[in-house]
């Protein structure tokens, strides 16, 4: 896979951890409903901006981002979630599905590298700073 079609496949798997986010907002219930209800809204509104910045990284750099959901399906790294309602089976699931996500934004902050694109290793650099911490958190939340 070239280096816009890892960007492309990143955009895609924050689509669906878009969507995955929204449902565990919705779905959440239990002792920790209002934490983590708080908690995914703050998490897909994040992403929401993560994804918008992606896409326009990929316009900069003359690629069409992927823009509907068979796209999405289709390249995405992270699948559609069952129904959750429960928050330690949430936080699992943000936790790997941001190891996931880890991957390809080091992948693709080795190959901005090679070719001299500071703009996309700026952004996956600061995408991997962030998510080592809230994992590192969220691990702790889940007594890891």
């Amino acid at each position: 896979m070239d280096y816009k079609a890892k960007l492309n496949t990143l955009l895609a798997s924050y689509q669906m951890h878009y969507q995955n986010l929204r449902s565990l907002h919705w779905n959440i219930k239990g002792a920790n409903f209002f934490e983590l209800h708080l908690k995914y809204e703050e998490l897909y509104n994040r992403t929401q901006i993560i994804i918008d910045d992606i896409a326009e990284r990929l316009l900069v750099l003359e690629t069409v981002p992927y823009y509907n959901f068979s796209q999405y399906i289709k390249h995405s790294l992270i699948q559609e979630n069952d129904y959750i309602t429960d928050g330690n089976l949430g936080m699992e699931y943000i936790v790997n599905t941001q190891e996931t996500l880890l991957k390809l934004e080091n992948e693709l902050l080795s190959l901005a590298g090679k070719i001299n694109d500071e703009g996309t290793s700026a952004m996956m650099s600061d995408l991997i700073r962030e998510k080592e911490k809230t994992n590192w958190m969220f691990k702790s939340w889940l007594g890891k």
